[in-house]
């Protein structure tokens, strides 16, 4: 705790540090909830980044606040209907007003200001929830997406581009000298029947169907925050992975998480299903705020993007798992291997479901 106070006292907080909690259950950063005996700003969110993922914090850094000084502007002329807030969290800065302070250690640290007054949850909670989920990532979309992309850094080059995690995966796997189970050997089926399609976002891409945009990079449901009065959401968190990308990556992996009613950690991956009447209301939610700058290349190509992102973060956990754990936390061997298999079964159910989820997509345009 000392060594904590110490870390947040370097960004001059307002107020006497009188408690530090570990927060929130991230698999990369480590996350800290700061709070003051303080009249105004009573709590803050103090992160040490892990710069075994991210390489170049100061970057993730630079667009953390390009991203967030944008919107702050967009929101001063973006009329809000009255019964809504929409905050972002603010960098804070340190007392020789940088964005980041690095320990004598090498540990790289930040500081964000606190969305009060609002929760997280893991799974959805009901059809309001739903459709808020959907408004989240669609307010965030509009309010970025005139934000040119050469302003921001690739923080993380290849983030989302599955044919380069598919690469990785038949590298590790050659290597690999894990125990063959059931579950390995459905996991190596898995991946081995779905290689040929891998690149259907990124040929895209190439041919000039998709363009580049400023994304979130990671808008799971968990990191959309839901005011805890009105039920509504007020903003969306965990900037580190903002960045240009495709808007099907972000679409894809919103849906991904929010449709699995099981949650990503459930240990009944076999019954593990994707739920297109949770699809159909975080979609309508989504376009209610998204319409605008969507193409009809864009609504082509949403299938496959709920399809591969699925599949892509389940390849992701299986081949950590191959190399021993060394990207995802992990608080037992197997875990990433569970986890790949949640994905799996996930990526199964909506490809059993094409038809019916093409015709919704086509439906809500």
């Amino acid at each position: 705790m000392d060594n904590l106070a110490a870390i947040a006292n370097q960004f001059k907080p307002q107020g006497k540090v009188i408690d530090i909690q570990e927060y929130g259950n991230g698999n990369i950063n480590s996350t800290f909830l700061v709070t003051l005996d303080a009249e105004a700003e009573k709590q803050f969110i103090l992160q040490r980044i892990n710069t075994e993922v991210f390489r170049q914090p100061e970057l993730v850094m630079g667009n953390m606040r390009i991203v967030t000084e944008h919107i702050h502007h967009r929101l001063q002329h973006t009329l809000l209907s009255a019964d809504r807030r929409w905050k972002m969290p603010s960098v804070l800065l340190t007392q020789d007003a940088q964005d980041y302070w690095i320990e004598p250690s090498g540990g790289f640290w930040r500081a964000l200001s606190f969305i009060d007054a609002a929760q997280s949850f893991d799974t959805i909670q009901d059809t309001k929830h739903a459709r808020e989920i959907g408004y989240a990532l669609g307010m965030f979309h509009n309010l970025i997406n005139d934000l040119p992309t050469e302003r921001l850094a690739d923080t993380l080059e290849g983030f989302h581009i599955t044919p380069r995690y598919l690469q990785h995966y038949e590298q590790v796997l050659a290597k690999s000298t894990v125990n063959k189970s059931p579950e390995l050997e459905y996991c190596l089926q898995f991946v081995s029947d779905r290689k040929s399609w891998v690149n259907v976002l990124e040929n895209a891409k190439e041919e000039g169907k998709l363009t580049l945009r400023p994304i979130h990079g990671d808008p799971k449901i968990n990191n959309i925050m839901i005011d805890s009065t009105t039920g509504q959401a007020v903003s969306i968190v965990d900037l580190d992975t903002v960045k240009p990308g495709l808007v099907h990556y972000d679409i894809g992996d919103c849906l991904r998480s929010g449709c699995n009613p099981l949650g990503e950690e459930t240990q009944q991956w076999e019954v593990v299903r994707f739920e297109p009447d949770i699809c159909q209301v975080i979609l309508e939610g989504y376009f209610a705020v998204a319409k605008d700058f969507l193409t009809d290349n864009d609504y082509n190509y949403l299938y496959d993007a709920i399809r591969l992102i699925a599949f892509e973060l389940g390849l992701r956990f299986f081949t950590d798992y191959l190399a021993g754990n060394v990207y995802f936390k992990v608080k037992q061997p197997s875990q990433n291997l569970a986890r790949a298999l949640v994905q799996f079964k996930l990526s199964e159910s909506i490809e059993s479901q094409e038809t019916a989820l093409r015709t919704m997509i086509e439906d809500l345009q």
